[in-house]
């Protein structure tokens, strides 16, 4: 009896095509099925069901039932193939076959991209530069009039003056093109911090000197590249009226400003708290910019080629992320597709990089025998749950899924990745002063 015959080639690092060969007494048998099936539900006059012969069957179901056995064909051997050599696709399978031949072995050719083969190259003795960041008084201070922000009460304005930046207006807009009005430019009661830089470049500074009661038209010119086309680089004029004027209103003092928080005692004690958390943060900053750096070295050092599937993949996972985003912050759902659309292009060079680190993490990771038990991702989620102030079993439950504890076994591993690479790497210490709060 003849065999199956498999042939398998490298297309490139990332590409393979496997070409298969399946006897006719292989095809016959999975055509026989199909036909059984076919003559089971088909309604022929004059024939009963399952009764039907095979020759009349033929005549009205030929191509549904070479095509259907085809197919099936392709999917058991294909898998069947993959699974004996160990070989995991990561796109699917590009099929080509130029269908079933009566007596005839049955062909075809599955071109599919894997992850690359590879020997990974210079990740220990790397030449590093580890921040050490010092939190100053200044940072603290600063710190300390945000949280105060968040505490501040809005307090109408009484006495008349105008609005200046910084304040927070209610207003009614309007906004017309070429004499036209539209829906997407037009709101009432609208809450706008003057400088906040959410409207177009230019509404917003023609607010200030505007007084509550008052309407006036303001001119502003959109954006090249703003989101939606019809508006884009054109001349808008809006009709705008203040319906009121608010401004922020501090805590007077630190006593009546910590009676906000049970937990501390005195102002200082709220003071040493905050020190504590931006010293933390820094920690974390630090570490993030020591992993990048490695991350970089290390595509440097290792020319790998990555499967176009997998950049695709992750473009995606970015493109859905800035959707999600862009909602939350109040854009409506089509004009924030259209721009994730647009940013297809400007995600390739990063999401090649991301894929290209994972590859390689995962490659030093197999190289080093680094793997996550266990014991070892209970531990990794009490550091965590230290980290976040959270509680153990409530963030255990949250990795209860397959999949959500697969990612985070892979984040444990690459984190025993970074450590490895660290504790072997030369390591310049850099002191830096001050914390980049925006970098949050």
């Amino acid at each position: 009896m003849s065999q199956v015959v498999i042939k398998i080639e490298d297309l490139s690092p990332v590409k393979k095509k496997m070409s298969l060969e399946i006897p006719w007494d292989e095809v016959k048998n999975e055509l026989n099925a199909v036909y059984h099936d076919v003559s089971k539900k088909a309604k022929i006059k004059g024939f009963r069901p399952g009764k039907i012969p095979r020759k009349i069957l033929e005549t009205y179901f030929k191509d549904q039932a070479e095509t259907e056995a085809a197919t099936n064909i392709v999917n058991k051997y294909y898998w069947q193939a993959l699974e004996e050599r160990g070989i995991i696709p990561v796109s699917k399978p590009e099929i080509n076959q130029e269908g079933i031949k009566e007596d005839m072995d049955y062909s075809f050719s599955a071109s599919f991209e894997t992850e690359p083969e590879f020997e990974p190259q210079g990740y220990t003795g790397i030449e590093l530069e580890k921040e050490e960041i010092k939190v100053t008084d200044d940072d603290v201070k600063k710190r300390i009039d945000e949280i105060r922000q968040m505490f501040a009460t809005m307090e109408e304005i009484k006495d008349g003056r105008p609005a200046a930046k910084g304040d927070f207006v209610v207003i009614d807009f309007d906004g017309s093109l070429d004499g036209e009005s539209y829906k997407e430019l037009k709101a009432d009661d609208y809450f706008l911090e003057i400088g906040s830089g959410k409207f177009v470049p230019g509404f917003e500074e023609q607010l200030i000197g505007m007084s509550s009661g008052e309407t006036k038209e303001i001119k502003v010119t959109f954006p090249a590249d703003y989101h939606e086309n019809k508006f884009a680089g054109k001349e808008v004029i809006f009709k705008v009226t203040v319906k009121s004027i608010r401004e922020k209103k501090l805590p007077e003092d630190n006593d009546s400003f910590i009676k906000n928080f049970e937990k501390y005692n005195s102002f200082e004690d709220f003071e040493n708290d905050v020190r504590k958390s931006l010293e933390e943060k820094a920690q974390q900053m630090a570490k993030i910019n020591l992993q990048n750096s490695i991350t970089e070295k290390l595509i440097k050092e290792n020319a790998v080629e990555v499967p176009s599937a997998l950049i695709e993949r992750q473009i995606y996972y970015m493109m859905v992320d800035t959707q999600k985003r862009m909602i939350s912050a109040g854009i409506d759902e089509q004009s924030a597709m259209d721009f994730s659309l647009k940013m297809r292009e400007k995600y390739k060079g990063d999401a090649e990089k991301i894929v290209k680190s994972f590859l390689l993490l995962k490659k030093i990771a197999q190289k080093e025998s680094f793997v996550a038990e266990e014991n070892d991702v209970e531990k990794y989620l009490e550091e965590l749950a230290a980290q976040s102030g959270r509680d153990y079993e409530s963030l255990k439950k949250m990795y209860d899924g397959e999949e959500r504890k697969d990612s985070l076994k892979m984040e444990l591993i690459q984190k025993k990745v970074f450590d490895f690479i660290e504790k072997n790497a030369n390591i310049k210490v850099v002191e830096k002063t001050g914390i980049n709060l925006e970098a949050r």
